[in-house]
């Protein structure tokens, strides 16, 4: 797939950039078909120094700006707290533009309403899409057309796995998936903690409780094990393992996890 026509941004942040990045590497958007806004003048003249050749990012106050609205497909990427300022200066759109959503908690119905010339897509990816191994669920408002849903996850397929799932479901998938690595690097920071107090220089003990839980990762993944099956593969009896798991349970680690992940999905609920 390779788009001969312009693809719109509409705030180019981390994310928005990970999503991007890959397809222009792969030739799928060519820079000049790529139609770029962000919110200042200062962020536009940062950007234009810092892209490739030939990508153009202006800023929202100027003339140009309004082009990126008559692209056939555009992604949303601003924060969500800007959304209705920048709904009310959409001008008139061309057919029904396809406008891709990343922003968290924004329903689909809303995006409709703000947007009622658009077909409107919402997506949520994660983090880990900054390094092509990310997660993307997508859901679909009613009047997206079959090859627009293709197009859309071959958008995403570079950087991440993608699920389509009912709107209902992304509250939980944006719990475990786009909040979980922020759980994570909690659980990473400590266990570095613990091998320095144990004795082990910092910068050793970040490289190894990194690279133990991407591992351990890939080896669940991989093997497609149960989490029960790795644990008791490495508790011997009477073992380090087991003296160690005694203690988090007692600390309450998986009952704080399982509430975690809850709460993000409850104020996900909450922000929509």
């Amino acid at each position: 797939m390779v788009m001969r026509s312009a693809f719109g941004v509409i705030g180019l942040g981390r994310m928005a950039w990970a999503i991007v990045e890959p397809l222009l590497k792969r030739g799928v958007i060519p820079p000049e078909q790529l139609v770029t806004v962000v919110g200042s003048e200062l962020s536009a003249s940062r950007l234009n120094n810092e892209l490739p050749d030939g990508i153009t990012v202006y800023p929202a106050s100027s003339a140009e700006a309004r082009s990126v609205w008559q692209a056939p497909v555009q992604l949303l990427a601003i924060k969500p707290q800007q959304l209705d300022a920048v709904a009310a200066e959409v001008p008139a759109v061309n057919g029904q533009p396809l406008l891709i959503s990343v922003l968290a908690g924004v329903r689909l119905e809303r995006l409709q309403r703000l947007f009622p010339s658009h077909r409107c897509v919402r997506s949520v990816p994660n983090t880990p899409a900054l390094v092509g191994s990310g997660l993307t669920a997508l859901a679909w408002g009613d009047s997206v057309l079959p090859d627009q849903r293709q197009q859309v996850t071959e958008l995403f397929s570079p950087v991440s796995e993608v699920m389509e799932l009912p709107e209902e479901k992304l509250d939980a998938f944006l719990a475990l998936t786009s909040s979980g690595p922020a759980f994570l690097a909690l659980v990473a920071e400590a266990m570095a903690d613990g091998a320095v107090a144990a004795g082990l220089p910092r910068p050793l003990a970040q490289h190894l409780s990194h690279r133990t839980l991407a591992g351990t990762a890939a080896l669940l993944h991989q093997r497609n094990l149960h989490p029960g099956e790795l644990k008791d593969m490495v508790s011997s009896p009477g073992g380090t393992t087991i003296a160690g798991i005694r203690c988090l349970e007692q600390a309450g680690l998986r009952s704080a996890l399982i509430e975690a992940v809850v709460a993000a999905a409850e104020r996900s609920r909450e922000l929509a």
